[in-house]
């Protein structure tokens, strides 16, 4: 699955629901992913919130195979930025 097809899945899911604050999920060499202004994308920007992670790991996250809580403390995710964003995400993927 390529970071496109994730951001796509994303945008899917974002649909009808009001996401406030920007985030970015940042994979190193294989890309970001961007959520602000209610869109997904693959673009590159400054965000509130950052969480490098890398994609196999952000599959996981996604699908639920991976908790939040447990990927922080594995050190599998690292959370820099506004946090309250971040905790967004969870009511969102939830």
């Amino acid at each position: 699955m390529t970071l496109q097809d994730i951001a796509d899945r994303i945008q899917k899911g974002l649909n009808g629901t009001l996401f406030e604050g920007s985030l970015k999920f940042d994979c190193g060499g294989s890309g970001v992913i961007v959520l602000a202004d209610n869109q997904a994308s693959t673009t590159d920007q400054d965000t509130d919130c950052s969480i490098r992670l890398s994609q196999d790991n952000l599959g996981k996250l996604l699908t639920g195979k991976l908790n939040p809580m447990t990927g922080v403390m594995m050190g599998k995710l690292k959370v820099s930025g506004d946090m309250s964003v971040a905790m967004k995400l969870g009511k969102l993927l939830g």
